[in-house]
């Protein structure tokens, strides 16, 4: 039976003119390049390189979306970036704003997605907008698009809170916690900035290479990706640990040497930003509990596939 898993996050919208050259001048990924309606996953960096927010941006025909996965109780991601967008609006005719009050997002796991959401076309592009139950039905318009939680792609679907009950009826599935969603992510080796902590890291670091376009026009942050395209010297990756009780985002020694930091974790295997010179079966320190390097993660996409 498909799951559904509800998801921690805010969002927020960004309508005016000068919307998409704004936004563009601000993220690695190239939404310009995107269809509409689409979406790229992209990281907000700040001038040395590293990671300030992540967000799936949406590409739409009136505005541009951004949904911010967020910690369970929090919804401070969208604010924090709002106030970073303003800080570099000029002469731009754009409007930021904070919806994350009138929002929701919920995510449908996998397993066979196929007539399990009325007026998805499996078939059709990875990100839809359609109104649930058919035009006129009053039940609310979903944006959908194709994203890869838990290993496979599945359906991040976004919604107005007041149309939650409409949605769930006709969805009519078993809800799956999102601990268990976040053990998917984990043992699929998928990074997620906000839950494993990797602000202030560069991307290439902690498995986020895929949201980080190397052809498009200038953005904050743009000349450190361009020399670590150039020399692929960034020291650190994404890995997985094996081990017990290994304790999530706590320092990881090799000996008596700093070699890197736990991300997300469920005891048994964790997400790591770890030294390249350490081998796959090294024995390492996390706190009290002993770990080994297990493999490193993977860092293709792990949304739809995002034009470059």
């Amino acid at each position: 039976m498909t799951r559904f898993t509800r998801l921690p996050s805010s969002a927020l919208r960004l309508t005016g003119p000068d919307r998409l050259d704004f936004v563009q001048g601000q993220m690695t990924a190239h939404i310009k390049a995107a269809p509409t309606p689409g979406m790229v996953p992209a990281c907000f960096l700040n001038v040395r390189g590293q990671i300030e927010q992540f967000a799936r941006v949406y590409r739409r025909e009136g505005d541009v979306y951004l949904h911010l996965d967020d910690l369970p109780g929090s919804g401070e991601q969208a604010a924090l970036l709002a106030a970073r967008l303003k800080k570099y609006i000029i002469f731009d005719q754009v409007e930021v704003q904070d919806v994350s009050g009138v929002l929701s997002s919920l995510h449908l796991w996998p397993e066979q997605l196929d007539g399990q959401l009325d007026g998805w076309n499996a078939g059709g592009p990875d990100v839809q907008s359609f109104e649930l139950g058919g035009a006129g039905s009053g039940q609310g318009v979903l944006l959908v698009g194709r994203v890869n939680r838990s290993g496979e792609v599945g359906l991040d679907v976004h919604y107005l809170k007041k149309h939650e009950a409409a949605l769930l009826d006709a969805l009519r599935l078993q809800e799956a916690p999102q601990t268990e969603l976040e053990a998917a992510r984990i043992a699929a080796g998928i990074s997620d900035v906000v839950r494993d902590g990797w602000q202030g890291s560069l991307p290439q670091e902690v498995g986020q290479d895929a949201s980080v376009s190397y052809r498009k026009g200038c953005y904050v942050g743009q000349e450190i990706m361009a020399r670590l395209e150039a020399r692929g010297n960034a020291r650190h990756a994404l890995t997985r640990l094996s081990g017990h009780d290994i304790p999530p985002h706590s320092e990881i020694r090799h000996g008596e040497r700093l070699v890197g930091q736990t991300g997300g974790s469920t005891g048994e295997l964790a997400l790591a930003k770890l030294r390249k010179d350490l081998p796959e079966g090294a024995v390492l320190r996390v706190g009290d509990a002993e770990a080994r390097v297990a493999a490193r993660a993977s860092t293709e996409s792990t949304d739809a596939p995002s034009p470059i």
